[in-house]
């Protein structure tokens, strides 16, 4: 459509005060600059957050018993009750699309004393009678030897997985872990593996202090009858733990005679509610960028549209010779358009390929550093959102062009050639 003479002439209408047209396309440099930056500093944040669930079954919910604050059936109110194993069949019985349901009970916690010991050593560790699904909803890596199975629960064994923290502070560094003992509140078990939690959710270090064994073993060697803890819920891929939740909760009601409009006899925390908070929170931290970023493009448009109503008063004389020799408007408007146009992407091109530069040296520093703590990780962006910033260029720049074309075809050839 445009041959190498128009080119020519955009170039060389572009070239003329060098100067001033730098100065122009930096303005839309700096705003695509802005904007890719932001982009890739909130998906470098995303990454972060998202990094510290560790990989943990999200669509889950977490659910522990609290005193009853209604009486009920001829039961007061204030009364303490304990989950049973029995609920935890019942759940997966009445309510559809549960993918685990891992009943959990726990020795230690927050400012609880010395209850691991293994010869002199000694520590203050969590240990959690589980099942073997725990390591669904919350992944780690098994560094040595192997996580708790059935047969472990069948056999009621007195094993333990131990973290890495648990492993640095009972034993000297070489030492053989597995095979080894360790006594939990007076009880032996064998160390049969040793793990490393995924992840960062500002308790990295604790996380490495916790101490696994089998559900049975720990109700056996603790006195805990069929009690159950509390409970780790998670939801089948495709349904929500958020709208299964009062299922699962009018379950417990119905079998611990607790009032159904008593909402503080089951304490529950959603993790999946909390997930999709934040998920909510990244995609208005994507749109403000993309607000923020747009608004300091438009200051660059605007500073091209002013530059290309100097360029067409320059070229009135230009105008009406090619007018007075037959140019049509079309071609009068299409010849301003694209020079708009060209310098737009040039310089659009030129502020991505800057902000490209300054993500790649991001990561490379970033890629020297461990990240398993940091809430940023791998700042980027995706060829989604070079397409939106080539579409948002173009179509800036016939924005840009728009008003001083439709200037440049209002010049009549006998006015245009009598300026001077």
């Amino acid at each position: 459509m445009f041959s190498r003479d128009n080119w020519d002439e955009i170039l060389e209408a572009l070239s003329a005060n060098w100067f001033r047209t730098v100065l122009t396309a930096f303005g839309v440099l700096w705003g695509i600059f802005i904007l890719v930056i932001l982009l890739a500093a909130g998906k470098g944040l995303e990454n972060g957050v998202k990094q510290g669930f560790g990989g943990m079954a999200t669509n889950s919910m977490f659910m522990w018993t609290q005193v009853t604050s209604k009486p009920y059936k001829g039961l007061p109110k204030g009364r303490r009750y304990n989950f049973k194993i029995d609920d935890v069949a019942a759940i997966k019985r009445e309510v559809p699309n549960m993918r685990f349901v891992s009943p959990r009970n726990q020795l230690g916690g927050f400012g609880g004393g010395n209850n691991v010991t293994r010869g002199l050593n000694t520590g203050a560790f969590n240990v959690y009678g589980d099942y073997p699904e725990i390591i669904q909803q919350e992944p780690m890596d098994i560094t040595s030897g192997r996580f708790i199975n059935y047969s472990d629960i069948n056999d009621k064994r007195k094993v333990a997985v131990i973290g890495e923290g648990v492993r640095t502070t009972l034993y000297e560094p070489g030492e053989e872990v597995l095979g080894s003992y360790i006594k939990v509140s007076g009880v032996n078990f064998m160390v049969i593996g040793t793990y490393k939690k995924k992840g960062n959710n500002g308790n990295a270090e604790e996380n490495q202090k916790q101490i696994y064994v089998p559900f049975t073993a720990f109700s056996q060697a603790f006195n805990m009858g069929n009690n159950v803890g509390w409970m780790a819920i998670t939801a089948q891929d495709g349904s929500s733990i958020t709208n299964l939740k009062g299922d699962v909760i009018e379950v417990i009601k119905t079998r611990h005679s607790i009032h159904p409009e008593d909402d503080r006899a089951v304490g529950n925390f959603d993790l999946f509610e909390e997930f999709n908070k934040i998920n909510g929170l990244f995609v208005a931290l994507k749109g403000v960028a993309y607000f923020v970023g747009i608004l300091v493009l438009l200051s660059g448009i605007i500073g091209i549209s002013n530059i290309m109503l100097i360029v067409v008063k320059e070229r009135t004389n230009e105008i009406g010779v090619r007018r007075a020799l037959g140019a049509t408007p079309w071609a009068i408007r299409g010849q301003i358009l694209m020079e708009s146009i060209f310098l737009t992407i040039i310089s659009g091109m030129a502020g991505i390929v800057l902000a490209t530069g300054v993500i790649a040296l991001v990561n490379k520093a970033l890629s020297g550093m461990d990240t398993s703590e940091m809430m940023f990780l791998n700042p980027s962006v995706n060829l989604g959102v070079v397409i939106t910033a080539l579409a948002i260029l173009i179509i800036s720049g016939l924005l840009a062009g728009l008003i001083p074309a439709q200037n440049a075809i209002k010049i009549k050839p006998v006015d245009a050639l009598r300026t001077e």
